[in-house]
C-alpha cells in the first residue's frame, strides 16, 4: 500500500511538472519586433537547410513561420510557439500555435515550423478564420526533406504545405495535427 501511494504521488508530480513546463506564458509574449527578428533568422536557416524551399516560397501566396515551437510532455503534453504570417516578404499578422495531447509521450523538444499557403483560397480561409486548426479547418501536407535538402517542387500540388526543421531535444512525435493557430494582436 505504501508503494502505491508513493507511485501515485510521483505520477501526479510528474504530470504537474510537465503541465507547468508546457503551459503557454502570455506574460512573456514577444513583441512584433522580436518575432520578426526570430522569423528572419528561421527563414535564413530554413533556406540553408532546404534550398529547394526557396522555389516553393516564390510560388506561395503567404508563409506562416513559427521560429520556435516548444513541445513537452510526460503522459500529458503541450506545445506553444509564436510566429508571423508573411505576404510579399513582409509580416502582415502575428499568430500563436498551441496544442495539448494525452497518451504515451515523454520528453521535450524545440523545433521550427513553416506553413506555405500555395493558393489564394487557402490563404483567405486561414486569414478569415477565428482560430485555424490543422486537420480540421485545413489539411497540411507535411513535406519530408530528402538528402541535401532536396524536395520535388514539381509534384507538390497541395494548397497548404508544412515543414518541420531544426529539431532540438527528444520527442517522439513529428506532426502538426491538432495544433490550433490563433491570431495575436501585436504592434
Amino acid at each position: 500500500m505504501r508503494i502505491a501511494k508513493s507511485a501515485i504521488f510521483v505520477l501526479f508530480f510528474a504530470v504537474g511538472l510537465s503541465l507547468a513546463v508546457a503551459a503557454p506564458r502570455p506574460v512573456a509574449a514577444a513583441s512584433a519586433v522580436e518575432i520578426d527578428a526570430e522569423v528572419d533568422a528561421a527563414l535564413t536557416r530554413f533556406y540553408e537547410e532546404v534550398p529547394a524551399a526557396k522555389e516553393l516560397a516564390k510560388k506561395a501566396k503567404g508563409i506562416l513561420i513559427f521560429p520556435s515551437v516548444i513541445k513537452a510532455g510526460f503522459g500529458v503534453g503541450g506545445e506553444y510557439g509564436e510566429g508571423a504570417l508573411r505576404i510579399g516578404g513582409r509580416s502582415v499578422a502575428y499568430y500563436n500555435t498551441a496544442a495539448a495531447s494525452i497518451g504515451f509521450q515523454i520528453g521535450a523538444q524545440s523545433r521550427a515550423e513553416v506553413l506555405m499557403f500555395m493558393t489564394e483560397d487557402a490563404l483567405d480561409r486561414f486569414q478569415s478564420s477565428d482560430g485555424w486548426e490543422v486537420g480540421v479547418d485545413g489539411s497540411v501536407a507535411l513535406i519530408t526533406v530528402g538528402v541535401a535538402g532536396e524536395i520535388d517542387t514539381n509534384t507538390i500540388n497541395d494548397p497548404v504545405i508544412g515543414f518541420i526543421f531544426g529539431e532540438q531535444g527528444l520527442m517522439a512525435n513529428l506532426s502538426l495535427e491538432g495544433a490550433k493557430i490563433t491570431r495575436m494582436n501585436k504592434s
